[in-house]
Formats: structure tokens, sequence, C-alpha cells
């Protein structure tokens, strides 16, 4: 007989007996609630930054139109620049790249985040003159002759990363949330040690449902096709991982 297939897993959910601990039921409940929360909070402010896209979506060249839009700045325009200094910086690990542009009017040189290293930043120097596409208030592209480059300020990349932050938090949040109900459970009736199994079979399916989600929400701006593509991807998921652990289960027996 294998000893290691059926000896008690060591986890922080299960006292030395290997019955489910109270500290690890109430450990998972609090998580779970933590992230439910915050993707809550995540996803009510959503619709602005939403509806922010879909105006920038739908906005216009100022050339083409004119009037209070152009007035607004609800239009897209495109004016002149000179790139002061270029630098690189760090932010949480990850390198950031800044432009200094001067518009060369009465207003103040001011500083730009890019979206990577991409084209245009990589051949910027000082003095070279660019075009800098704006919305509003908002600089979401300069363009260095036929090449142009994304500002990490761009309307539609927040909202991509606050659904698909949101969507993961939620995935996770719920799965911990169910894990306290089930080792209430298995601690209630005084149910056997859990299997390696039926841990690590949740967690990647875990891992697989949240992976669906994020690149849904990368891939399209649809809302409805992102909640339909993750909703099957959990479905999925989890499925297969209930199966897989019956499987398991059964083999062992076995």
């Amino acid at each position: 007989m294998d000893r290691s297939s059926s000896s008690p897993s060591s986890s922080p959910f299960s006292s030395p007996s290997g019955r489910p601990s109270l500290m690890g039921v109430t450990f998972a409940a609090i998580v779970g609630s933590v992230l439910v929360l915050v993707a809550a909070v995540l996803f009510a402010l959503l619709p602005g930054s939403l509806s922010e896209a879909r105006d920038f979506r739908a906005a216009r060249p100022c050339a083409e139109i004119g009037g209070s839009a152009v007035e607004n700045g609800d239009c897209l325009s495109a004016w002149p620049a000179t790139v002061v200094s270029t630098e690189t910086g760090r932010r949480k690990k990850a390198v950031t790249y800044w432009i200094t542009l001067d518009p060369g009017t009465e207003e103040q040189p001011f500083r730009i985040r890019m979206r990577g290293d991409g084209p245009v930043w990589k051949k910027l120097a000082p003095g070279n003159q660019v075009t800098v596409s704006s919305w509003r208030d908002v600089v979401w592209a300069v363009g260095l002759g036929e090449l142009r480059q994304d500002t990490t300020t761009k309307p539609g990349y927040a909202p991509t990363v606050q659904l698909a932050v949101g969507l993961a938090l939620l995935i996770v949040g719920a799965v911990f949330l169910r894990g306290s109900g089930w080792l209430h459970r298995r601690r209630a009736i005084g149910a056997p040690p859990a299997r390696t199994s039926q841990i690590l079979v949740p967690m990647a399916a875990t891992f697989v449902a949240v992976a669906v989600a994020v690149t849904a929400a990368v891939a399209t701006d649809r809302l409805w096709l992102v909640l339909l593509l993750t909703a099957a991807g959990c479905a999925m998921a989890w499925t297969a991982s209930v199966l897989l652990v019956r499987r398991l289960a059964g083999v062992r027996t076995a």
C-alpha cells in the first residue's frame, strides 16, 4: 500500500489531526469576502470608464467637424511638439518609458508615459518634431513621421485592466468562499483528511478560469462577449476539475 497516497495532506486549512481547522475556515472566508468586495468596487467604477472609452472611439478628427465639439475638446486633435528628453524609470519592477515634450506655445513642457518601448520611443531624440494626438485633456498618442505609439493614458486601456483585474479577483474570491463552505462542512461531519488532488486540481482549474477571463478582457472590448467567455471558461474548468477529482478518487479506491 502506498502510504503517501493515503496520508493527510499538510495544509494551513487542516489541524494536526487532519480535520479542517476553524482558523482555516475563517481565513478562507475572510480572504474570499475581501477579494469579492474589491471586485465589486472595480465593477461599480467600470461604467464610467467604459463610457469614456465609447466616447473616445466615437470621436472624429477636429478637422472634419466644428462648433462646440472643437471648443470642448470632444474631437481628436493633432498638434506639433518638440522632444525635450526621453528617459526610463521603474515602477513595481516594470520598466517605464517617458517623454518630455515642449508644445512651443505659452504652455510649459509636459511629461507623458509611453506604452512600452515602441517604435516611436526607440527613435526619439531631443529636438525631434513629433505630432501629439489628444482628446479632451488626454494625450493618447505621439507620432513621428509615419509611426505612431500610444500612451498609457489612452482611453480604453484603463477599463480593460479594470475589467481583467475585477474578473480575476471575483473568480479567486468565489473559490475561496466556496472552499470555506466546503471546509466547514467537512469539519462539521468529521470527514477524513482531504486528499492532495482535492486541493491541487481546483487550484489548477481556478488558474485556467482566471487566464480565460483575463485573455477575454484583453482580446475584445465587447463586455457581453467577455462575460460570456468568462462564464464558459469557468464552467468548463470547474466541471473538468470535479470529474478529474472523482476519477482520481476512484483510482485510489480501486
